[in-house]
């Protein structure tokens, strides 16, 4: 859980997972370029590669090769999970 709240705490992450919702299925050049054209984020392939690394740690991010192409994709289950740790409250304040 640790590594979830981790992967949640950076902007950056936050920014990618947006962009893997919006069209699943990116390769690393792919999300590059989504993130300087659309949120102005000039970043180099490593620092993506490397938060991409991070959120598949904490499985919120998954990727699978088909020849020499790397594509992620969004998994969301983790985040349903935190939703059912804490029900949502059924009195009002």
């Amino acid at each position: 859980m640790a590594d979830l709240f981790k992967a949640l705490a950076d902007g950056t992450r936050r920014i990618i997972m947006d962009e893997l919702a919006q069209r699943d299925s990116q390769t690393l050049f792919e999300i590059c370029a989504r993130l300087a054209m659309n949120h102005g984020l000039a970043m180099s392939r490593q620092a993506v590669s490397q938060h991409l690394a991070v959120l598949e740690e904490a499985g919120l991010v998954v990727s699978r090769r088909e020849g020499r192409y790397k594509f992620h994709h969004l998994d969301t289950g983790p985040l349903r999970a935190i939703a059912q740790r804490w029900p949502q409250s059924t009195t009002e304040e």
